[in-house]
């Protein structure tokens, strides 16, 4: 299928709920106030009635009623406090999934030394940073990339889902098509379009408006996009090096539930975020209302407007809000002096503390994890299976995560390999890796030294079992070095009588 031939609404009408609601997630995961305020029409924009969109019927109404849709008064200063509850649910998700370095295994050796170069090449941080993002956006594409200028091997490169317009087929990923804008001048968009098909890419350029593609044009016409002009065919296509299948693989977050029912958005992805959205703005409503309670609870003193410092003749008086005694009021002067009045508000510590923590355990439960993953619990030292007892609900996540990622990893690292021997060669043999994931939760060392005694009192594991436990991230060979050693360091490393042979 080619690409559009232009003069057609960009992005297609049919990704507009999936956009909005990436927008909407982003704007949380961004940790900006001023987007929030935006997003929610919270932000006077200095109109008469700041408040007129609260009035409003259907969705904009609805979301200015939030709080964060809230209008700032005029001529006060905007007190909102934002929590950023959005960025540590998704961080944490990555941690989760990518504390530890997944393994590649591949069975041809020479490809297995490439796949280590391969790995250690900074795909570990790409993965991280795209377990992140997909988890705010509901997913994330991930596709090999290579520039000879840049570097001597092939990378893992992330695609961002609010940029992607994607085919699948039968729930899988048949073709996809990113989109960037290249260029802005007097009210003209520049996108340049990839539409990754099997064993090709095409490339396209094209001037339209911000809501239309419009036409297209040679891809000389824009610096972003002259490099490409040398490499495509005539119909505007390269070789990927990767004919075996698609050189794109995505990786949704969770199943979605708002889109089952639609036909092209139903295997998109769903965001940690997705629900949770009234239940960070109530957090942040919370924490403005304690801070509020912080600036209104400073002890002052009321007292005569003769007690204010003087600017000069004309210029009236000042105080400073920091100051104990700062509101002037005119009284009669009585046979005591002059009259004070203390104001001191309480502070509700408390019911603000149990309101916020309840908020956060009903955001975190919400999207699948547990409060001691983001440490909430206590810091008290415990065992690597009590802490995944604790975190049953996290690990759980992790795994159904896991199950996403792994099938997605394999087929991104054979196509990573193709990609790779296609642009320097090396003789190696693509093929689909097994991928391991580690343990996210690491076994107290004294802990692992106390069980390995006990079975070997017990006699219950051999020193290899042992030596495994010990160490679950060494290969065969260092296994076996460390065996020998401790055998001669214990004097146990003595042949087998039973199969010394005959003496003589």
């Amino acid at each position: 299928m080619p690409l559009p031939t232009g003069n057609t609404a960009w992005p297609p009408s049919y990704l507009g709920p999936a956009l909005d609601a990436m927008h909407t997630w982003d704007s949380w995961w961004s940790g900006d106030p001023d987007r929030l305020e935006q997003l929610y029409g919270g932000s006077t924009g200095g109109g008469p009635d700041p408040k007129r969109l609260q009035y409003a019927g259907g969705v904009v109404g609805r979301i200015a009623r939030w709080w964060w849709g809230t209008p700032t008064a005029l001529g006060e200063r905007r007190t909102k406090l934002h929590v950023p509850i959005a960025g540590d649910l998704c961080g944490g998700s990555a941690d989760l999934l990518f504390s530890e370095p997944p393994k590649f295994t591949v069975d041809d050796d020479t490809t297995q030394k490439r796949l280590d170069a391969l790995a250690d090449d900074g795909m570990l941080a790409t993965l991280q940073t795209a377990a992140e993002i997909g988890a705010a956006l509901g997913g994330i594409y991930l596709r090999p990339v290579y520039d000879k200028d840049v570097a001597d091997r092939a990378w893992v490169h992330a695609e961002h889902a609010d940029r992607a317009l994607p085919e699948f087929t039968w729930g899988r990923l048949s073709a996809v098509t990113f989109w960037r804008v290249v260029r802005e001048e007097d009210g003209q968009v520049w996108r340049h379009l990839q539409r990754h098909e099997r064993g090709r890419i095409l490339h396209g350029l094209y001037q339209g408006t911000k809501d239309n593609l419009g036409r297209p044009v040679p891809l000389e016409d824009s610096e972003a996009t002259a490099g490409h002009a040398a490499t495509v065919d005539a119909d505007g296509a390269m070789a990927t090096g990767y004919d075996d299948g698609l050189d794109v693989v995505y990786i949704p977050n969770q199943a979605s539930r708002r889109w089952r029912c639609d036909p092209k958005l139903k295997d998109w992805g769903r965001s940690d975020l997705d629900g949770v959205e009234p239940l960070m703005d109530s957090l942040d409503e919370t924490y403005s209302s304690w801070m509020r309670d912080i600036r209104l609870g400073k002890g002052r003193i009321v007292v005569p407007e003769t007690y204010l410092q003087s600017n000069g003749p004309g210029r009236g008086a000042s105080w400073n809000p920091d100051q104990e005694a700062f509101a002037g009021v005119n009284v009669l002067r009585t046979s005591d002096g002059f009259a004070l009045t203390v104001a001191q508000f309480a502070i509700r510590v408390q019911e603000h503390k149990d309101t916020a923590e309840d908020l956060v355990n009903q955001i975190l439960r919400s999207a699948g994890y547990s409060g001691q993953t983001f440490g909430i619990g206590g810091d008290v030292a415990v065992t690597a299976t009590e802490v995944t007892a604790r975190e049953r609900r996290s690990m759980t996540t992790r795994g159904k995560k896991i199950l996403r990622w792994r099938p997605a990893l394999s087929q991104l690292v054979e196509a990573l390999l193709a990609v790779d021997r296609y642009a320097f060669g090396g003789g190696i043999t693509p093929q689909r890796p097994t991928v391991e994931f580690e343990d996210s939760v690491q076994e107290d060392p004294l802990s692992l030294a106390n069980t390995a005694d006990t079975l070997r009192r017990a006699q219950a594991a051999s020193t290899d079992t042992l030596v495994r436990m010990a160490h679950p991230e060494w290969d065969d060979d260092q296994v076996k070095a460390e065996v020998r050693l401790i055998q001669q360091e214990s004097g146990t490393a003595v042949p087998d009588p039973m199969q010394a042979g005959d003496l003589p």
